[in-house]
């Protein structure tokens, strides 16, 4: 992709000015690192570090038929969502393929916000638009509106209550403020595992935000910590773990589908949940010397090719190489052995329990703040 055709958000001159790695990811010029992904990892897991997560999409949704009309796009039951409330769910197609993960806040009775991956933004939007025409509700992209910062670890909430000024809400929850004088959402939600919260907040006021955060002992972290962090977790990433060919329960996400809501694919949701599927989701170390990468092909007794690596890497707390995968079922459960083929070499590898590294959060991915 053409550099120059790359977007940037409102913090882009913070990451130049600290020297940070900028790649191209969904679209945007994006931090991969700063000092580097074990020391910014290990921020979060000990203390707390920030996300520019700018790159996100946000959804208004308003009016009388909301709730209906998010009820029938959401794989999730969104009436138990109370004013101030936030929900994970899938965004199905028919088939109960995965277009997309979100998070869905309740802003008000007939108000909510959705937060889409970055790189399913447009395609979120255009579905919701689709389906949202036999329904007395307005659907805006508000993508424009937002910058949000992503501040995570287990220091991160005591150190944005006192920085900013602020109540926070609790987890799985959000919160109006105001933030640099202006209106900003705070919300109990994350993608790390740890605490903390996310920050939407009015563009403007973003660098000066985030420069407060830094000064009080935040550290800036860059997307490849994200990833290693939410790999050791096992949080899916859209792209990777779901695709509009995957379904949730081949995921393993059925306990975000309420099939009785009768939303879209939820059909072929029950049927995979009743019959099972080839496939299913893991979670695995390599024992021993190897870091698996996506694609990766998994192998079973005699070398015969049982599945694929769909996120892989060196994970920090762990201190050796881990991901996930796409095994037959009848392979996953924990404890199976089976090998990555790493660029030609066989690298022993053993099926492992979900999360790789403890959660201190209930267990929930966001949006992403998925992608």
């Amino acid at each position: 992709m053409n550099v120059a055709a790359l977007r940037r958000t409102p913090l882009y001159e913070q990451h130049e000015e600290l020297g940070a790695k900028l790649v191209p990811f969904a679209g945007w010029e994006m931090p991969v690192l700063y000092e580097g992904i074990k020391e910014e990892h290990s921020a979060v897991r000990t203390h707390a570090g920030m996300f520019d997560v700018s790159h996100m999409g946000e959804v208004e949704v308003e009016g009388p038929g909301a709730l209906a009309f998010l009820q029938l796009v959401l794989s999730n039951d969104v009436s138990r969502i109370g004013v101030g409330g936030a929900q994970y769910s899938c965004l199905c197609n028919e088939s109960g393929g995965v277009i997309d993960d979100l998070f869905a806040y309740r802003l008000g009775t007939d108000r909510f916000l959705i937060v889409t991956n970055a790189s399913n933004h447009e395609t979120d939007l255009q579905w919701l638009g689709r389906w949202s025409r036999d329904h007395d509700v307005a659907v805006r992209d508000a993508a424009d509106r937002y910058a949000m910062l992503a501040v995570q670890g287990p220091h991160a909430r005591a150190i944005v209550a006192e920085t900013l000024k602020i109540e926070l809400p609790e987890r799985f929850h959000v919160l109006a403020q105001h933030v640099g004088r202006r209106p900003a959402l705070i919300c109990g939600t994350g993608y790390t595992g740890e605490d903390g919260v996310e920050i939407l907040l009015d563009p403007e006021v973003a660098i000066p935000i985030f420069k407060e955060l830094r000064l009080a002992g935040v550290v800036p972290c860059g997307l490849g910590a994200r990833d290693t962090l939410r790999l050791e977790v096992c949080y899916p990433l859209h792209g990777h773990e779901l695709t509009p060919e995957r379904s949730p329960i081949e995921a393993d996400l059925g306990w975000c589908c309420k099939e009785a809501t009768g939303f879209l694919g939820s059909p072929a949701i029950s049927r995979a949940r009743a019959e099972g599927t080839a496939e299913r989701l893991v979670a695995f170390e390599i024992e021993g010397a190897g870091i698996p990468r996506d694609g990766n092909p998994v192998l079973g007794d005699e070398g015969v090719h049982v599945g694929v690596v769909t996120s892989g890497t060196f994970a920090p707390s762990l201190e050796k190489g881990a991901g996930m995968a796409y095994v037959r079922s009848d392979l996953a459960e924990p404890g199976t052995e089976v090998e990555i083929d790493v660029r030609g070499k066989h690298r022993p590898a053993r099926i492992a329990s979900k999360p790789l590294y403890p959660l201190t959060t209930d267990k929930i991915t966001t949006n992403k703040t998925r992608s």
